[in-house]
């Protein structure tokens, strides 16, 4: 790569730093209720860390919480959790041509870490790049997702009851409006329009008719094969 590629890649590295500012900001305000719900749900300040840690995956942990404080059993809480964690297949395989490359370890750490948000930021990311680049993907996994998380979770199991809603802040609409401005930039064809207005069609249909896990996963699933489904035209061929 000339110094030029490199001069680039660094300013694209910034420009994901930039993006995950939003994200980070929701993600530890979010960590800081899950850290409190989950001192109530019985658990531990050790417990929270260790789910959060281990599991890192804030709609899971949310659900799984109030399945314990319900006193739901174990195995309807593991099926739960992986219906609803079944779109990050839909992300790692959209993840893995740009990855072919990369070492077997590494990828499994990127799969560690690849939350909504580090899918998001990190696809936009190559996509603009032109390539896999391991270091940005980490830039906007690190700040946007994981560390805010870790640090909120860790910060609500401490204080306790004593944080106010961040919804009462409005900083339940900082996370999907970032979201939403991510999509926008990675929708650029046809199929890809289609499958995101199928997707959030089909999503929002079925969280108000069975439940919001149900939503992510069929709007996850049926969007992208709505997508697929629309011809393209021949030059886009």
């Amino acid at each position: 790569m000339t110094a030029t590629g490199e001069a680039d890649l660094r300013a694209l590295r910034r420009r994901v730093a930039l993006d995950s500012t939003a994200m980070a900001v929701s993600a530890m305000a979010f960590g800081i209720v899950y850290g409190v719900a989950a001192r109530g749900a019985g658990f531990t300040i050790a417990d929270v860390v260790f789910t959060s840690v281990t599991v890192f995956a804030g709609g899971s942990q949310f659900a799984a919480v109030g399945a314990v404080a319900q006193g739901v059993a174990i195995p309807f809480i593991v099926v739960m959790v992986a219906m609803l964690n079944a779109r990050h297949l839909l992300y790692s395989a959209a993840m893995a041509p740009w990855v072919q490359s990369v070492p077997r370890l590494q990828r499994a750490a990127m799969a560690y870490a690849l939350s909504d948000e580090a899918f998001a930021l990190g696809i936009a990311h190559f996509r603009r790049a032109g390539r896999a680049d391991v270091t940005g993907y980490w830039v906007g996994a690190a700040l946007g997702t994981w560390f805010p998380w870790l640090v909120g979770t860790s910060l609500g199991a401490v204080i306790g009851g004593t944080v106010v809603d961040p919804a009462r802040l409005g900083l339940d609409v900082v996370f999907p409006a970032a979201m939403a401005g991510l999509a926008v930039g990675l929708a650029s064809g046809r199929r890809e329009h289609a499958a995101a207005m199928a997707g959030a069609a089909i999503g929002v249909g079925a969280s108000l008719a069975f439940g919001t896990g149900s939503g992510i996963v069929l709007g996850g699933v049926l969007g992208p094969i709505v997508g697929l489904a629309v011809p393209e035209p021949d030059a886009a061929r």
